[in-house]
């Protein structure tokens, strides 16, 4: 007798979305990727499908095919809470904040009880900058335990900027795990923890990398942003040679350098900031790295070195100022900007250090930096007001 061999069953689009849904819950994600591509194959236009390449996307931050992804998804599905939340948190990653508004509320209304979408919903009106509304829908994210330390967070931010310090406090404090570094350096800008030496490095970089998509044109905007215009003016005999501009974000700071270099290289924290660096194509490289990293294992290798608005996350001075001075060359020139405060250093409203001139200055000759000059300047506007700042130049 002869054994009757059955063929395999043909596995179905749904049954491959369920194997990837497992692998991306075990953050196996590129294996979850392809079983997602593999059921899209199956099943052409398959909402569930693009939904899901559309989060993986996000999370390998490629935004482009993120929103792309979604709004398949959503064309396929308006109602769907889960696709409206998807493509709301994507385009407000991408800037694109009334849009992402949009979809995010229509999401939560379809499903109040997706505790994440109410997080990303507040995240994005903070953005917005209506933090006073940011707050009920950050409260329900947070009611359920247990609450992710990032929907703690999320409401501190909030409630900070909304004028309700003893609610940002007590969120903030609630606050474990690997945020707590950045939930302690707001409970000290409340004054409700000791003044840190420094911004967390995971704080500045998600701030800017949240910001990057918007950086330009709020800041050429509505905050009338000057500082590399103003610093690039108190150097109109320098020689051109090798430049580094720290903090280089997006590139603004780097065309008002680019008169002084005979190559220019930025360095930042912010992989997202970088990219739109990279997209202007005027840097010979780009460093992904902390400075304070960065500068010592770089000694006497650049003749210019420029941190416009940088070194106002940074609460002690003197690591930055010995670092920059290591990696100038002898006679270089170190340019930076300080938001201007009374006492040595402060920790601001808008998280950000002011550090007193004279004190800085002290600081900067007992690290090698010779002061060259020093200017008073309104350095952007902020909530209406203008920030008072310093302009140094000085020379290793």
């Amino acid at each position: 007798m002869h054994e009757t061999q059955c063929a395999p069953m043909p596995v179905t689009a749904m049954e491959l979305l369920q194997r990837g849904i497992a692998r991306h819950r075990e953050g196996r994600v590129e294996e979850a990727a392809s079983l997602y591509r593999r059921a899209l194959r199956l099943s052409p236009g398959n909402p569930d499908a693009e939904n899901l390449l559309g989060v993986i996307a996000r999370q390998k931050g490629d935004l482009p095919a993120a929103l792309a992804h979604a709004a398949r998804a959503v064309a396929a599905g308006p109602d769907v809470a889960a696709y409206l939340a998807n493509q709301g948190a994507a385009l407000a990653e991408a800037g694109q904040l009334a849009e992402g508004l949009a979809a995010l509320s229509r999401a939560a209304l379809l499903d109040p009880t997706d505790l994440i979408t109410q997080r990303n919903l507040g995240l994005a009106l903070t953005a917005a900058g209506q933090p006073q509304a940011a707050l009920e829908p950050l409260r329900r994210a947070t009611s359920q335990p247990p609450v992710a330390p990032e929907a703690w967070l999320a409401l501190a931010h909030a409630a900070r900027e909304a004028g309700e310090p003893a609610l940002a406090r007590d969120a903030a404090a609630r606050v474990q795990g690997p945020l707590a570094a950045q939930a302690g350096f707001l409970l000290a800008a409340l004054g409700a923890a000791p003044l840190p030496e420094r911004a967390p490095a995971s704080y500045v970089r998600e701030l800017f990398d949240a910001f990057a998509p918007r950086f330009d044109a709020e800041l050429e905007g509505a905050l009338g942003y000057r500082t590399p215009a103003l610093l690039a003016a108190m150097i109109p005999d320098l020689t051109p040679g090798r430049v580094l501009d720290l903090g280089c974000g997006t590139g603004l700071s780097g065309l008002a350098l680019r008169p002084f270099a005979q190559r220019l290289e930025g360095l930042d924290l912010s992989p997202r900031m970088l990219a739109l660096a990279r997209a202007r194509d005027i840097y010979a490289s780009l460093h992904e790295a902390d400075l304070l990293a960065f500068l010592p294992r770089h000694p006497a290798r650049y003749d210019l070195i420029a941190a416009a608005d940088v070194l106002n996350y940074l609460g002690e001075l003197t690591p930055a100022f010995t670092a920059i001075a290591c990696a100038l060359k002898p006679g270089g020139t170190a340019l930076f900007s300080l938001e201007a405060g009374e006492a040595p250093v402060t920790l601001g409203e808008g998280l950000r250090f002011r550090h007193n001139p004279d004190h800085a200055v002290a600081l900067a000759e007992k690290a090698g930096l010779t002061l060259v000059a020093r200017e008073d300047a309104v350095l952007r506007r902020e909530k209406g007001r203008d920030v008072l700042g310093v302009l140094i130049r000085a020379r290793r």
